[in-house]
């Protein structure tokens, strides 16, 4: 385990305020959560005294924060290799490959990507999640970032929960769209299947805003633009099919093969073979979290989505005019 140790005194602008809530000021590195918890456990004290979270400061006091970094991961490291994309001492971004789960759950307890971050770096076991802060779908390639320090981890989920991440996917879709748009529909889990998140109203539902782009559109499908205001499980997936535009391949909210008239022989195999939403996180920007540089990083398409779009270019520049959709 680390130690940590950090002295201060209470600002005095800081007079009638709550211990707890001048100490998030006061140490930002961390979160609320985190601070209130050392608070409890005797970790924190004010002029050498335990003080309860709720005590009010007059400013001046003197401030020791003592406390020991726990293991927040009991998880298994293995050797599993990580595209990473960039790394430096307080986050990395990597290019997920389809097929590989993010973190541990039911049924997946080996295997995944925390599996791996573990074994790259030891030291993520002591942040919440081993420094994953926002996840992608098994089935979903493309790019994530990872915090690799508390400071770091703070401000990433800070930044992700204002929407100051951008976050831009790439997507194939069934039927021809004409032109881009917004999809705002609040989203929660579907009633009847624990599996699937669906849209649903207000009150049932938490907000969730996709726009999307056409950036190409061939006879029978379309290659789409995304980017995320919210970021809900599935929003993508689940708002593309419920403006009739489902993901190629998608096994949850898929609307089933659909070959247009006359299909050639690759585009059947290429479409019969896609087995996963043909979804891929191509884009990830955001300011540093601790030395606010601006960051941008792009991961080409994968392997297997960059066949299925080369059929359907191919597949559309032999058609009949008359065969189109």
């Amino acid at each position: 385990m680390t130690t940590i140790r950090h002295e201060a005194a209470v600002p005095l602008s800081a007079a009638g305020r709550r211990f707890d809530q001048a100490l998030a000021e006061m140490f930002p590195d961390y979160s609320r959560s985190r601070l209130t918890a050392w608070i409890k456990a005797g970790a924190v004290t004010l002029d050498g005294a335990v003080a309860p979270p709720r005590q009010l400061l007059r400013g001046g006091e003197k401030v020791l924060l003592q406390a020991e970094l726990e293991t927040e991961v009991e998880l298994e490291p293995e050797a599993i290799a990580l595209d990473i994309v960039h790394e430096d001492e307080h986050l990395l971004v990597l290019n997920k490959p389809a097929g590989l789960v993010v973190h541990p759950g039911a049924g997946n307890s080996a295997g995944t990507v925390l599996n791996a971050l573990l074994h790259h770096d030891p030291a993520l076991a002591q942040l919440p999640r081993g420094g994953i802060v926002h996840r992608l779908d098994k089935d979903t390639s493309g790019l994530m970032v990872v915090a690799k320090s508390l400071p770091a981890h703070t401000a990433l989920v800070e930044m992700l929960s204002r929407h100051d991440v951008e976050r831009q996917y790439e997507a194939v879709v069934l039927g021809t769209l004409v032109a881009g748009g917004t999809v705002d529909a609040p989203i929660g889990r579907h009633m009847g299947d624990r599996l699937r998140q669906a849209v649903r109203d207000e009150e049932d539902g938490k907000r969730a805003v996709t726009h999307y782009r056409l950036r190409e559109r061939f006879r029978a499908h379309s290659l789409i633009q995304c980017s995320l205001e919210t970021g809900r499980t599935h929003q993508i997936r689940v708002h593309m099919a419920h403006i009739n535009h489902p993901l190629v391949g998608d096994p949850l909210y898929g609307g089933g093969l659909k070959l247009p008239k006359g299909a050639t022989p690759e585009l059947v195999a290429a479409l019969r073979g896609f087995r996963r939403q043909a979804l891929h996180a191509e884009r990830l920007a955001f300011e540093h979290p601790v030395t606010h540089e601006p960051l941008s990083f792009s991961a080409e398409r994968p392997a297997d989505q960059q066949a299925l779009i080369d059929a359907l270019r191919a597949d559309a520049a032999q058609a009949d005019p008359d065969d189109w959709s």
